[in-house]
């Protein structure tokens, strides 16, 4: 059997977990970052990962594969190219101001390329404009005087996994690949097939890379829908939750659930992706962007529908508290990058309100962050329910209203708010 030795490049939410699916599977891996703090961390075998796989926690395995010496973080990219001859790519690409922000990726390969080998086989697995493989990535891995192809092997995968499935996805999810030649091709197939026990379709990079993006655009749409109907639903008097769970009952319907926003690394960003290849075809895409602005703008209606109930009650909204649930971007989830709840809360505060957050699996620090529920709901006006923990699952919903101010306003944007408590406070559901 084959001894693989892998880098990972990029030890976020997609690299770390992936990197110790290799190790599990008895590949010698070292995963890469550049953040000396996330290192240390990750080889005290510490995360705040919140993935689980066959009754283990991320952090569970990573001690496991760290005792076991088949995984090992470093920032060294000398370090790493002594020990391995496969290297994946995970590095994210920003979007700042509606921009691809390819700094960080380029900063990566242009360290890779100066400990380069000859027959290394290099896979790039990140969310990226389309052509960035061959435009990018491959001129800057050939300035070292090897030739994709020829000296080393190039392609690219993107990855499809959900958070909090990463193990199970990384195995199970079928993928597409692409590479620039047939070599290279087989090559990443087979680095792909120490993990995946699944089909994987072959086809050209730069339809693999797009492909990815249409993969989030469409949800991104399919949201912006269902957020429509949501309003349509809020205004003509019914459920919304009813009503798309009634439309869903048709099996060629996959109406998604309405939220507070669109939020994570991918969905977000995914238009901005491809608006930079369309703009170099003249191509505007009207209506991805119109469902990227009704996303955009969900936060403002959540902020807006809770202030007019105040308003309604006679409260000053200057002096009103409002305590959020959820900083996370999605449920049962640490990330909080690009969150709507963050958004959120920062509109309430710019129309002068006072804002107790509270978010038990994030672990980054905001000054409107508190460390406990009961900090949060004290004296509230209002509580807006926005993203599911684990400690929000099963709440004494009659306590919490008993300790927010009378006719206190609840929003709730997860629909689990149970409809008794009307008898006690406003419950607008999203």
């Amino acid at each position: 059997m084959k001894e693989w030795n892998v880098a990972v490049i990029g030890l976020g939410f997609i690299g770390l977990p992936l990197s110790l699916s290799y190790a599990m599977k008895g590949a010698n891996v070292i995963g890469l970052d550049i953040n000396e703090t996330l290192i240390t961390e990750i080889n005290s075998g510490h995360s705040h990962h919140l993935e689980y796989y066959e009754g283990k926690s991320l952090q569970d395995i990573l001690q496991e594969q760290l005792k076991a010496e088949r995984f090992r973080a470093t920032s060294s990219y000398e370090e790493m190219a002594e020990q391995v001859d496969n290297y994946i790519i995970t590095v994210g690409v920003d979007v700042k101001n509606g921009d691809p922000q390819l700094a960080n990726l380029q900063s990566a390969m242009e360290q890779l390329s100066k400990v380069l080998k000859k027959g290394d086989t290099v896979l790039l697995r990140s969310t990226v404009v389309p052509g960035t493989t061959e435009e990018l990535v491959k001129p800057i891995l050939e300035q070292n005087g090897l030739t994709a192809g020829e000296d080393f092997y190039l392609g690219y995968s993107s990855e499809r996994i959900a958070e909090g499935r990463a193990f199970e996805e990384f195995r199970t999810m079928p993928l597409a690949a692409g590479g620039m030649n047939p070599e290279s091709l087989q090559k990443v197939k087979e680095l792909l097939q120490v993990v995946t026990e699944v089909a994987i379709h072959e086809t050209e990079i730069k339809v693999v890379e797009t492909a990815k993006i249409i993969e989030n655009v469409q949800r991104d749409v399919n949201i912006a829908m269902v957020q429509e109907f949501a309003r349509f639903a809020e205004r003509t008097g019914m459920d919304t939750y009813e009503l798309m769970k009634t439309a869903n009952t048709h099996t060629r319907v996959n109406l998604l659930t309405p939220g507070p926003g669109v939020g994570g690394y991918c969905l977000p960003n995914a238009l901005y992706y491809l608006l930079p290849k369309a703009a170099e075809h003249g191509l505007d895409l009207p209506l991805l962007r119109k469902a990227r602005e009704i996303n955009d703008g969900i936060p403002l209606h959540v902020v807006e529908e809770v202030i007019n109930s105040l308003q309604e009650k006679g409260k000053l909204v200057k002096e009103a508290k409002v305590a959020v649930l959820g900083l996370a971007m999605k449920d049962f989830s640490n990330d909080d990058r690009i969150s709507p709840p963050h958004d959120i809360v920062n509109l309430f505060l710019e129309k002068g309100l006072k804002v107790a957050a509270y978010d038990p699996a994030v672990p980054n620090s905001y000054s409107y962050k508190v460390n406990s529920l009961k900090e949060a709901i004290q004296d509230a006006d209002a509580l807006v329910y926005l993203t599911v923990q684990e400690e929000f699952v099963e709440l004494n919903w009659d306590e919490i209203i008993s300790k927010m101010k009378e006719d206190a306003v609840v929003y709730d944007a997860k629909n689990r708010v149970p409809l008794r408590i009307r008898d006690k406070a406003t419950l607008i559901r999203m």
